[in-house]
């Protein structure tokens, strides 16, 4: 594993991504922990942390910028509080191929008022039943989850069901949290399949990833030429 030091900051790859946002890339050097990022100097809009090793989505500085957190493939399991304190523009959060049991591990996401677009598809928490209009009702800004659009109808099925004592009650008796994290504890993770794209997949993947109009679905599209 590799410590997220000033150093590796620096050295990291930064670019204008397809969506001509200034984008630094930290993917594929098994950090363990977010540390250290004071040392961005709060100078992009996206960071890329897919393909490591991270366990808990917490350790950021005040990073006014920031908009979008590109953490795929990792192996996070809490997320911390007050995250709206440290990235008060975040919008975009994908969080796709972690290990997210519960509910309530979800509740932190509540505070963060300008996410719009959060991805927790290969999370075990996304077969809890009720999942999709919890979180709507905890995130009721949010307008795309999981890549897809949040529907009128979703929002008010979610309104109605934790509507007043008795909806609060049902939320409060769904949204149990993963007990506590020991740093250096063993996690589990599931086993990750691979099935690769046929080349003809491949071929139609690029060309739409060509023509992508936001980094999510850019991201989405990266992701699928990776499985």
């Amino acid at each position: 594993m590799v410590k997220l030091s000033a150093e590796l900051i620096e050295q990291a790859a930064q670019y204008t991504n397809p969506v001509r946002d200034r984008e630094l890339d930290l993917r594929g050097y098994k950090i363990p922990v977010l540390e250290n990022l004071g040392a961005t100097l709060d100078q992009f809009d996206t960071i890329d942390f897919s393909d490591n090793e991270i366990r808990k989505l917490d350790g950021f500085p005040l990073l006014k910028r920031l908009k979008t957190l590109l953490m795929n493939n990792n192996r996070i399991c809490r997320v911390g509080e007050n995250l709206e304190q440290a990235l008060p523009s975040m919008r975009e959060l994908i969080l796709t191929s972690n290990n997210i049991q519960e509910l309530g591990d979800l509740d932190p996401l509540a505070s963060v008022k300008t996410l719009t677009l959060l991805s927790l598809l290969r999370n075990p928490v996304t077969n809890k039943k009720h999942y999709r209009l919890y979180v709507i009702n905890k995130i009721p800004q949010i307008h795309v989850l999981d890549f897809q659009k949040v529907k009128l109808k979703e929002r008010q099925e979610a309104e109605k069901m934790f509507k007043g004592k008795r909806g609060a009650q049902l939320a409060k008796d769904i949204a149990k949290r993963t007990k506590t994290f020991t740093p250096g504890a063993a996690v589990q993770q599931p086993e990750k399949k691979k099935m690769g794209p046929s080349p003809a997949d491949v071929e139609a993947i690029k060309n739409a990833i060509a023509n992508a109009s936001s980094l999510a679905e850019v991201e989405r599209l990266k992701g699928m030429l990776q499985a």
